[in-house]
């Protein structure tokens, strides 16, 4: 695999470009570089643009690299980068981070598309003892759910702020958090989300007696 600079920018060919949910993507490249699951690589669709960084959402067998986006209309990278076929060039970095998954016992948060880099550590087999608690505004956004659901059956906690259904939690993850009346606090806490959503279930847990240190956060923007 092709070690480079994580912050040089590199031609790849876009393999596929799935809407998985409403205004929800998976694009899809050839892999030529290895990677920790956790880690995220910037893109942009001409060198000279300002990339974005994306968290990897496949695992390090894959031979492709998976990234979740959402379409935001504001933005000026993912409207265009949705109508991206099979073909068609981005640029990418290699990648970069120490959001990094591990065998131990693990709480994993995940807000939306917060989800990639745990999607990735499931993939590459870091999977024992993991409670994952997601959150959602609507039922379609717990991407990549069925990765989960058979495997963590009651480990596996969606929390849907807008909708209600079978099986999930009616409020914020924020919320559910709240409400428990104890939380293991002999493992570490892994976040991702938007800076409100980890500053806020940051707080919450060091209420709970988890211990700062133990809490692993990577905000998306």
């Amino acid at each position: 695999m092709e070690e480079r600079n994580p912050l040089s920018l590199k031609e790849y060919k876009v393999i596929a470009n799935d809407a998985i949910a409403p205004g929800v993507f998976v694009l899809r490249y050839r892999r030529d570089f290895t990677f920790i699951p956790g880690q995220v690589v910037a893109v942009a669709l001409h060198p000279a643009h300002q990339p974005r960084m994306y968290s990897i959402a496949s695992g390090m067998q894959d031979e492709e690299v998976w990234l979740l986006y959402n379409i935001r209309p504001e933005g000026e990278l993912t409207p265009p980068l949705s109508e991206l076929i099979a073909g068609h060039s981005i640029f990418a970095s290699a990648p970069s981070g120490s959001f990094y998954g591990k065998a131990a016992p693990a709480v994993w948060i995940a807000a939306g598309t917060g989800i990639a880099p745990f999607v990735s550590m499931w993939r590459s087999g870091i999977r024992r003892d993991k409670l994952l608690i997601h959150g959602g505004r609507f039922l379609h956004s717990f991407y990549f759910e069925d990765t989960f659901k058979g495997a963590l059956r009651e480990n596996y906690i969606r929390c849907c702020s807008n909708e209600s259904g079978d099986g999930v939690f009616h409020g914020r993850l924020t919320t559910w958090l709240q409400q428990q009346p104890n939380l293991p606090t002999d493992r570490k806490y892994y976040l991702c989300g938007s800076a409100e959503m980890v500053v806020e279930t940051r707080d919450i847990l060091i209420e709970k007696q988890i211990s700062y240190d133990n809490i692993v956060a990577e905000i998306y923007f």
